[in-house]
């Protein structure tokens, strides 16, 4: 064990800093990476019993890894959390939310994992997730919920609540995220940061997984600021060998596009729900539309636009997508208990969704999966006439924990329909286009990204009448996270964010 050093600087110092600015205070010996870690950890230690943001407190791992740091790095001796889902690090365990993993350890770092500890990442503990990554909250049953800290009633989002309430609580300035359907995005704009969705392909998967939900799922973080976002995109892009897709490396490094003015940028937004059973909010239209205005004050064309596409591309494309997926962690669930998966093994939803996937084909997925190629096609002719688009992050503002939790009654009709074997029948039915909607409904603006691949980023430009964090997003083409960041920080010069903080 590594005896812990003393906090170097009290709380309310250290929430000044972003990790750029951290590890530059470590390259100048003003702080060392072991008296930051134990700042961390004070912060940690004081508001995590509440907010319920780290699950896997790794704090003597932390304090080793401070000892054994590279001579160089972009963020050498900045203490940083890993989200307990998809990357794997070795020798320590992976549960994915899923008390059917609660024995599953790595026994080697995945590609990205290895990149973070490159650049002289400090990794001292793991962070709340939903199960498997499947809600856009975080509210596991083996974690138990995750509470925002700009209000603990109200949920953080997921699937990477955990990171945001981290950073939003100011335990870290940015920690890891995935996203497979809005899990970057989602908790951003619920915690008040900043959230890069990267390009698919832009950040390896490897060695374990390739591509993840068809390609859905990319890998960075959620942040206080631009430019640690764009510094650390730098430090994990690039291909392993045996990657199924492929970027070209950008012109210049992301960190310098933070402060590259973007031009006048041609912008088409929209607050149209894409599922009208659950409208766009006031408060989310009102984000656009100011945003609209400041961009507008900014120099750039801006207009209304109809998004191309209808609900089904969610309801129908991307819902077989997720059955099918959920089927298939299943499968692989098996595989690592050596036996087959028992109900109590997952939580009932999770368990019902594999089950109804047992009623789809493989012709139902690749029908519905050609229909991904229709949406990028149609987003990229809408690119030949607008540089970036910008809608709601969200539908609504932040939700309150438990708001989509099944109520005892639906539990026990699911349990019923189960024991009856008629789930895997519920294909086609009314009740599964209502499920769609209920469970799409949520990421029905920030779905679309996942599907084409596009970069798109949640920015905190909005607070709701009541003190919510409301994200507003913007999409480029693929590849393109240079103009996003060219735009992000002109955005965060114009209205900065970095001092707005949960009490």
């Amino acid at each position: 064990m590594t005896a812990p050093a003393r906090p170097a600087m009290a709380f309310d110092e250290y929430r000044q800093y972003d990790a750029m600015a951290l590890a530059e205070l470590v390259r100048r010996n003003e702080v060392t990476p072991a008296e930051l870690l134990e700042t961390t950890i004070a912060r940690a230690e004081a508001v995590n019993p509440q907010l319920n943001a780290i699950v896997t407190p790794l704090y003597d791992k932390g304090r080793e890894m401070t000892t054994q740091l590279p001579g160089v790095g972009p963020f050498r001796g900045v203490p940083f959390l890993l989200k307990d889902l998809e990357l794997e690090w070795a020798g320590v365990p992976l549960k994915s939310g899923c008390v059917g993993y609660q024995n599953y350890v790595p026994q080697a770092d995945s590609e990205a994992v290895t990149r973070m500890k490159q650049a002289g990442l400090v990794l001292f503990g793991k962070t709340n997730t939903p199960e498997f990554g499947l809600t856009p909250y975080t509210e596991s049953k083996l974690y138990g919920p995750a509470r925002n800290p700009w209000n603990p009633a109200h949920s953080p989002g997921g699937s990477s609540g955990g990171s945001a309430v981290a950073v939003s609580a100011g335990i870290v300035p940015m920690a890891s995220a995935s996203d497979g359907g809005g899990s970057i995005r989602i908790p951003a704009s619920s915690c008040g940061l900043f959230g890069m969705k990267p390009s698919r392909g832009r950040i390896p998967l490897g060695p374990a997984n390739g591509e993840m939900w068809s390609g859905a799922v990319v890998t960075h973080a959620v942040t206080r600021s631009v430019r640690d976002s764009a510094a650390l995109l730098d430090a994990l892009s690039g291909p392993m060998t045996g990657d199924p897709y492929f970027l070209p490396n950008p012109d210049r490094p992301f960190a310098e596009e933070v402060t590259r003015e973007p031009g006048q940028l041609r912008i088409g937004f929209s607050t149209e729900a894409l599922i009208p059973a659950q409208p766009t909010h006031p408060e989310c239209v009102r984000a656009v539309q100011d945003a609209a205005k400041l961009l507008e004050s900014l120099g750039h064309q801006v207009e209304e636009i109809k998004l191309p596409y209808s609900k089904s591309i969610l309801t129908e494309a991307f819902f077989t997508m997720v059955v099918s997926e959920t089927g298939a962690t299943l499968r692989e669930l098996a595989n690592h208990l050596g036996r087959s998966v028992r109900r109590d093994d997952v939580e009932l939803n999770t368990w019902a969704i594999a089950r109804m996937a047992e009623g789809f084909s493989a012709v139902d997925y690749a029908f519905q999966k050609r229909r991904w190629n229709e949406l990028t096609r149609s987003m990229g002719l809408l690119h030949d006439r607008y540089d970036v688009i910008l809608t709601p992050t969200l539908p609504r503002p932040p939700i309150e924990i438990g708001l989509f939790q099944n109520t005892a009654a639906e539990n026990r009709m699911i349990r019923l329909v189960d024991t009856l074997g008629g789930l895997k029948r519920l294909k086609g039915s009314k009740i599964m286009d209502e499920l769609a909607e209920k469970s799409l409904g949520y990421i029905s603006f920030t779905g679309i990204a996942n599907m084409t691949g596009q970069p798109s980023m949640s920015v905190p430009l909005h607070w709701s009448a009541d003190g919510l964090p409301v994200g507003t997003m913007f999409t480029a083409m693929l590849g393109d996270e240079a103009t996003l960041f060219r735009l992000a920080g002109q955005l965060e010069k114009a209205q900065p964010w970095f001092e707005k903080v949960p009490s």
